[in-house]
């Protein structure tokens, strides 16, 4: 079972080189490629994720299904584990996906804790143990088989949110999602920018639109003029 991690990024320049480093430490020397999908970002992060060891592709199309497909194009893993730039990876992330993959799940995810200890992200962390579609997330990274990968045709790029609930929603119809009982740690940005409400009413009003097969390009619009982002 080899592995090839694949990272969407755009302008995550502080955050790349911190994630690349963890997953070189933690893999065993030469079983782990790392595939950076850049969306031509200003801010250095392709020169960040090469400087620290990732391969860098540059995505012909803005937008994290388009970088995650591009990146699966290129990858030559058999397991394909798709992780946020700003998520802290679990240092036995190989091994313990591989048991899941040997036990027969061929896709999942690790539940996740906040870099914070704000009691009412405790709740949502805690949260993340449930198997309710409501209690995932791309932030709790995505691992897959190439061969499941390709069966659905990856993620549909249509959806410019929401792509990982729905790949998701498709994998459970076809094959054993494994939620790994640890921790991978999430940047809780979006609520030190917001308040722990209006991230909760922004979320509950995408997934609403996401559950009435609202069109994509609509949920975004609506949920980022719900947020503040810095």
């Amino acid at each position: 079972m080899t592995f090839s991690v694949i990272i969407p990024t755009f302008n995550e320049a502080p955050n790349i080189a911190r994630l690349v480093a963890d997953l070189r430490r933690h893999a065993p020397a030469g079983e782990v490629e790392i595939l950076v999908v850049d969306a031509h970002s200003p801010d250095g992060t392709a020169e960040a994720a090469r400087q620290a060891g990732a391969t860098v592709l540059l995505s012909p199309r803005p937008g994290r299904a388009a970088q995650m497909n591009f990146g699966a194009a290129h990858a030559t893993g058999t397991i394909l584990y798709f992780v946020h730039a700003d998520v802290g990876i679990h240092p036995d992330y190989v091994a313990t996906i591989r048991q899941a993959v040997a036990a027969g799940h061929a896709a999942g995810c690790y539940r996740f804790r906040f870099d914070s200890r704000h009691p009412l992200l405790r709740i949502n962390s805690y949260g993340t143990r449930f198997k309710g579609i409501m209690s995932r997330g791309g932030d709790q990274t995505l691992f897959i088989t190439r061969e499941l990968f390709q069966r659905l045709g990856g993620f549909n790029e249509r959806f410019v949110i929401m792509e990982d609930f729905e790949i998701i929603r498709r994998i459970r119809r076809v094959a054993s999602f494994y939620i790994v009982p640890q921790d991978v740690v999430v940047s809780a940005r979006k609520y030190e920018t917001n308040s722990w409400l209006r991230v909760q009413l922004a979320n509950l009003t995408a997934f609403g639109m996401f559950f009435l097969n609202v069109p994509p390009p609509r949920i975004a619009r609506t949920y980022k003029a719900l947020l503040n982002y810095r």
